[in-house]
């Protein structure tokens, strides 16, 4: 097969299947009382995106020689607990706009976004227990691990922005707990399910904690080359609001004479302004630091695929083969 018809059958069956996952968000609320909760919690689970969590729990369980039928409600699961974090770091980032839409606790209020963050925690848990037939504690232990994870990642994440110096290592720690713990709790989560051995379950969880490093260093990578059009939101934003991703940090790393206190200017002022953007992309040029972002997307990406190869299913893995390509070639 031709690797353009390649693509052609894996983009149609990521799309088939993440029109299931939109349809079982749209329902799993359907008629719930009171409406002044499930009404918001609606709202944020029907606010789109890439769906790439749910995805990742049904292509794990392929993986090692399960069905997509499965751990259809496990991946639902992980969808509804994605937007939980969602919700709580729009508030904490006082956040006004997600995908286009206002943030919960602008479109309704704060009391509103809290309580309805809190109770979609409650719903994944609902979801997931209906697919645990076997492994009951272990899962739903998993499931926990991955809410404590994002939790102390986040707690990180807030901390970073108080401190003037954050090494890469901190970063990397941060981002695993923020962003990859989750994408690897995905994976472990459709592995168990589909009874998986513990080999196989490790290697899983090994490609989605890469992965998970890889997507998020190419986020912090798209914040500043992507085209803004493409993006969805202000190119340069991170730089604007003082964030340290893993480009800044390299580049503080890098940086000597008026170079380094072009980017502390950044630390002590809280932020760039939009017009220093420019400049400063040209300083990450200069630096190398664009080229490193690169590679270590490469690294990651290059470990996660590599995990692949103890898993008994060709489809399966495929499929995660795929998709750890398209994300990082992604621009938005």
């Amino acid at each position: 097969m031709k690797d353009s018809d390649v693509t052609k059958k894996y983009s149609r069956i990521y799309q088939e299947e993440i029109n299931k996952i939109e349809s079982g968000l749209s329902t799993i609320l359907k008629n719930k009382e009171p409406k002044s909760l499930y009404r918001p919690c609606s709202y944020i689970l029907n606010g789109g995106g890439k769906r790439i969590r749910p995805f990742l729990v049904l292509t794990s369980a392929k993986a090692v020689g399960g069905k997509f039928s499965q751990v259809f409600n496990a991946a639902l699961a992980m969808e509804i607990l994605h937007n939980f974090t969602l919700v709580h770091d729009d508030i904490m980032d006082n956040s006004d706009k997600r995908r286009g839409r206002l943030t919960l606790h602008k479109k309704y209020d704060l009391s509103t976004a809290v309580l309805a963050g809190d109770s979609l925690v409650a719903l994944a848990y609902e979801t997931l227990i209906k697919d645990c037939r076997l492994n009951t504690n272990h899962i739903i232990s998993t499931f926990t691990k991955g809410v404590t994870e994002v939790c102390e990642g986040q707690s990180l994440d807030k901390e970073f922005e108080l401190r003037r110096t954050v090494t890469i290592d901190e970063y990397k720690t941060m981002i695993y707990k923020k962003t990859a713990a989750l994408i690897e709790t995905c994976c472990s989560i459709g592995a168990q399910i589909a009874g998986a051995s513990p080999k196989q379950i490790a290697a899983a969880q090994g490609y989605g904690r890469y992965l998970g490093m890889a997507f998020q260093i190419q986020d912090d990578l798209l914040d500043l080359v992507a085209e803004e059009n493409k993006f969805g939101k202000v190119v340069g934003s991170d730089l604007m609001e003082g964030k340290k991703n893993y480009l800044f940090l390299r580049a503080v790393e890098c940086a000597q004479g008026k170079d380094k206190d072009a980017l502390l200017k950044i630390i002590i002022n809280k932020g760039a302004a939009k017009e220093e953007i420019p400049m400063y992309k040209n300083l990450y040029e200069r630096l190398g630091v664009i080229g490193d972002a690169e590679q270590e997307i490469i690294k990651y990406t290059k470990l996660a695929i590599k995990k692949l190869a103890s898993l008994p299913n060709k489809d399966g893995r495929n499929l995660m083969n795929w998709l750890a390509n398209i994300l990082i070639n992604r621009n938005k």
